[in-house]
């Protein structure tokens, strides 16, 4: 079957477009159906699901399916997306077409589209609403994710409560305007009461609510209309920058930094070009993994010792490189908002750092570098206009707090039953303004 998909990703965000039509198959049909091929598979495969790629057999485990990608495309199509884990080691992100009716799904095509986040296609979206693959070596930016120049959308943030055994608390970041986004709250949809508080030390905005067993299984949103530029080196008063050295509970100034960082940016004579080796060191030791315990953190020290991680831990080890020679970097979190398509889910949140030298802030995005080499000289100054930022900095201190103490970073909800952590179910998802997008090159 040629490779194309023919609707958009997620029915809701074909409204007012011309091309909405009913679903026959759910997204839970998919996931089930899905999972239910990569067992039969893995079963008789020895416990593996085999699958040739470039001239070799790749003896996979399952990681995770990518629900916010799972799709009934209409005439009896689904589309799926899988992360699996090889025995090599990397994580392969691969795509599948299947055929037919709820219960009786069988999968036509199974592809590798990443190899740890690494593109080897991009997809493409035509005037009639198909899909098309389209080889790394000739997409654009903007099929790359990168928006340049300025974008606007929707951008929905939805927490589904858990259980609740007892009294609940909870704290959800609110996105703020800056000079390079302006934010707009257009509706907060919650069961629970609340309030807004400040985290003074990073300026960020929270909102804190309160919940109780009754409340279990209720939906808060947050509706944002979001315009956003595209953000370049930025000047600032240097005192304010020295406030950015100081060191965090999983960003420590260990000395092990300090000589990692110094061997790094032997013979770099500014603090732009020891940042740029600093870059490139973490781009070369650390690849992109979202498996196994310990990732996902923001925790500089495992970043280092294992050489892998997600956006957080990438940018955390870099930060703990920069601070410990003196140069100072801060953390942010928020969404990517994708680039080749104008709504639907998000994958999840995404984060990203800057650095202080020449009397300005340099935004950098070390994984998406990692991801797509092409990129690693835009992303290294440059932050593309399809972002959201929903908050800055680490060990977040507010009023109430957490009874677990300062708040590692926000973006997920943070919630307390009693005073003991629990997680919720968290969708990000967007509808992009109609001609909002900036240029591809």
């Amino acid at each position: 079957m040629k490779s194309r998909i023919l609707a958009s990703l997620l029915g809701w965000t074909l409204a007012g477009t011309g091309l909405a039509q009913a679903q026959s198959v759910s997204i839970e049909q998919i996931a089930a159906a899905i999972e239910k091929h990569i067992a039969r598979e893995s079963e008789a495969g020895g416990g593996y699901f085999r699958l040739p790629h470039e001239g070799k057999e790749l003896k996979l485990k399952l990681v995770r399916v990518h629900m916010e990608y799972l799709a009934d495309l209409g005439g009896g199509v689904q589309f799926a997306c899988v992360d699996l884990v090889g025995t090599d080691g990397p994580v392969y992100d691969v795509d599948f077409f299947l055929k037919g009716g709820p219960g009786d799904m069988t999968v036509t095509e199974t592809t590798v589209h990443k190899v740890n986040g690494q593109p080897l296609y991009a997809w493409e979206q035509k005037e009639d609403g198909t899909w098309h693959r389209v080889p790394v070596t000739d997409a654009t930016p903007r099929l790359l994710g990168v928006i340049q120049g300025e974008d606007a959308f929707e951008f929905i943030y939805r927490v589904r409560l858990p259980q609740l055994s007892g009294p609940a608390k909870l704290w959800l970041p609110l996105a703020r305007s800056d000079a390079y986004q302006t934010v707009e709250i257009k509706k907060i949809a919650a069961p629970a009461h609340g309030r807004r508080i400040e985290e003074r030390e990073h300026g960020n905005k929270v909102l804190f609510l309160t919940a109780a067993p009754e409340d279990s299984g209720k939906v808060i949103e947050i509706r944002y209309r979001v315009r956003r530029r595209e953000k370049s080196p930025y000047p600032v008063a240097n005192a304010e920058a020295q406030r950015d050295l100081k060191p965090e509970r999983l960003v420590p100034g260990d000395a092990s930094f300090r000589q990692i960082a110094e061997t790094a940016t032997r013979g770099k004579s500014t603090d732009l070009m020891r940042a740029r080796a600093l870059y490139d060191h973490v781009i070369d030791q650390v690849r992109y993994a979202r498996y196994g315990p310990g990732w996902g953190r923001g925790d500089a020290v495992y970043a280092c010792e294992a050489k892998s991680g997600n956006c957080t831990d990438f940018h955390a080890y870099f930060i703990a490189l920069a601070r410990s020679i003196n140069i100072p970097a801060r953390f942010a979190i928020g969404a990517a908002i994708p680039s080749e398509r104008n709504g639907g889910g998000i994958d999840g949140y995404h984060c990203w750092a800057e650095f202080f030298a020449d009397g300005r802030w340099w935004p950098v995005d070390i994984s998406e570098a990692d991801k797509n080499s092409s990129l690693a000289t835009y992303y290294f100054g440059h932050q593309p206009a399809n972002r959201i930022e929903l908050s800055r900095g680490r060990d977040l201190v507010v009023d109430p707090g957490p009874a677990s103490g300062p708040i590692n970073f926000l973006a997920y909800p943070v919630i307390e039953v009693e005073g003991r952590p629990v997680e919720a179910k968290t969708e990000f998802l967007f509808r992009r303004e109609s001609k909002a997008r900036g240029g591809d090159e």
